[in-house]
């Protein structure tokens, strides 16, 4: 080999120490870039052939090359941006790149690319876009069913509409009907004073004649707002009272009449309060009678605003007749299912790595589902300006069945290390301040051979 060779060997040093010099460079100026993936150096000799006599083979130069770290993952940090996300674990966003506009509409490349970074944000046409300029892809979620509609990836656009109302259909109603009710007209001394009012016959409605005595022979169950057919709040008050006490002797079972406000202001022959329906209690405080957990409210009216039929769900064992000193029905349980219309206010990452929208009315509703892309060999991807990557023959196919999720109000900082990079650093320096010495040396050696000759 000799001194032109330890000079090339020398020289190959230098450029591959220069080259990692590079990398480590890149990555310090990327130590704050949201999903950025460093590239660490690794070197590898190349000898010179020495035949099969290993006394006589030599060390030889050296080459440099990049090794991707697309598999380390960064730390996951907190932030304030409802749409910013990061994968937790392994796989890649699907997103394409913006390369121009026609008639005031994006035009993309139509090749999906992969990315860590996170940081989305919604555009003025309603895209989600990130930080370098890439488009976010996923599938949408059918509004009925709540699944995901297609297995292909699409441009995620969020529109501004406005969610329709819903009628409601089912209250849920779970409490427990005291077994001695204290009324306005209830005495403790007075058996059955505790009773509904006997001019009231159970089982009809409520007449304006009748409204006092109701109110002093009840007990209040509460109240719910619930929509009808165009979103409009209907208030329905629900009322209690005993009709008939438990007598084994007979026997007979506890016997408790419901009723719901209809039209406060009804006069003559109208109700006012609609009788809803029938319940009896054993000796135990259960539900004997209606079975089934339910019933309907045929055509419910409150203050001529028609809601139609409306099942009242109160379940198994979710009315209940256990003594109570305070005399009064405990509510446990009272919701409905039904809303108004609602403006949208806001976009958010849901569990699922789902994006969900939500609404001024109190509601939400899942848009679209944000698929993680996996590959076989991570470190052969292509990398892309942006923090993004591009399949290769080598990295094979992109995969959906990644094993990370997706974590919203979550960005996924840089995998650089700056402690490390500046360990690197020092080492770098030192090997390429060492080659220098051999090409000085070398030189010295060779000038030396030439003055043999004067």
């Amino acid at each position: 080999m000799g001194i032109y060779g330890a000079i090339n060997a020398a020289i190959s040093g230098l450029r591959s120490q220069s080259y990692a010099l590079e990398n480590i460079s890149g990555n310090i100026a990327n130590s704050q870039t949201t999903g950025y993936k460093r590239l660490d150096t690794s070197f590898s000799d190349l000898v010179a052939s020495g035949g099969t006599d290993q006394t006589t083979q030599i060390a030889g130069t050296v080459i440099s090359n990049s090794r991707a770290t697309n598999d380390i993952r960064g730390d996951l940090q907190r932030s304030d941006i409802d749409t910013h996300m990061a994968v937790n674990g392994d796989g890649y966003f699907v997103v394409q790149e913006k390369i121009g506009e026609q008639d005031g509409r994006p035009i993309f490349s139509g090749t999906n690319v992969y990315t860590r970074r996170g940081d989305f944000t919604v555009d003025k046409d309603g895209y989600l876009v990130n930080g370098a300029g890439y488009y976010l892809f996923g599938n949408p979620i059918d509004e009925t069913t709540g699944n995901v509609s297609g297995t292909v990836p699409e441009l995620i656009q969020i529109t501004n509409d406005f969610m329709g109302a819903r009628r409601t259909t089912e209250i849920e109603y779970r409490a427990n009907l005291p077994t001695y009710p204290i009324t306005a007209q209830s005495d403790a001394t007075v058996p059955g004073s505790e009773l509904l009012d006997s001019t009231i016959t159970p089982g009809n409605d409520i007449l304006a004649a009748d409204k006092t005595a109701f109110l002093r022979s009840s007990v209040a169950g509460e109240a719910i707002t619930i929509y009808d057919e165009n979103g409009s709040p209907v208030n329905v008050q629900v009322r209690w009272a005993k009709s008939q006490n438990a007598d084994a002797s007979v026997p007979q079972n506890a016997q408790w009449e419901m009723y719901y406000l209809t039209d406060a202001d009804a006069a003559g022959p109208n109700p006012v309060w609609k009788h809803a329906g029938q319940f009896e209690f054993d000796g135990s405080g259960a539900l004997v009678s209606p079975t089934g957990g339910n019933i309907t409210l045929a055509n419910l009216t409150v203050d001529g605003n028609n809601v139609g039929d409306l099942l009242f769900s109160f379940g198994s064992d979710g009315l209940t007749q256990y003594a109570d000193p305070n005399g009064a029905a405990k509510v446990k349980t009272l919701s409905q299912d039904g809303y108004a219309s609602g403006e949208q206010t806001g976009v958010k990452i849901g569990g699922g790595g789902r994006i969900v929208a939500t609404y001024n009315n109190g509601q939400t509703r899942d848009l679209y589902e944000i698929p993680i892309a996996s590959f076989a060999a991570d470190a052969r991807l292509e990398r892309l300006d942006g923090g993004a990557f591009a399949q290769t023959t080598d990295s094979g196919e992109p995969l959906y069945s990644a094993t990370g999720t997706i974590k919203g109000n979550t960005l996924e900082a840089s995998n650089t290390d700056i402690a490390d990079e500046f360990s690197k650093l020092i080492i770098t320096q030192q090997a390429y301040s060492a080659n220098t010495r051999i090409v000085t040396s070398g030189d010295e050696m060779l000038q030396e051979a030439l003055n043999m000759v004067r």
